[in-house]
């Protein structure tokens, strides 16, 4: 974890604290809309300039692994 991270990268990491957070209580439906969040926050981030490419690319390979982990959880 980098000592000095900007206000994309906070806001991006404390989505990543929910889905694990909801993942970690089962709470299956809270995780997928807080993955799909990351995913299009972490574009808008990156289309407005706010995320550079380095951490762009984190964040959705980040996006990405949740997506594939989380692909069969259904209620």
């Amino acid at each position: 974890m980098k000592l000095f991270r900007s206000k994309a990268e906070k806001e991006l990491d404390e989505i990543i604290a929910q889905i694990d957070i909801n993942l970690q209580n089962n709470y299956k439906s809270m995780a997928h809309d807080a993955r799909r969040r990351l995913g299009e926050r972490c574009e808008a981030l990156h289309n407005a300039g706010a995320l550079r490419e380095k951490e762009y690319i984190y964040y959705r390979r980040a996006y990405e692994d949740y997506t594939e982990k989380m692909k069969d959880y259904h209620h």
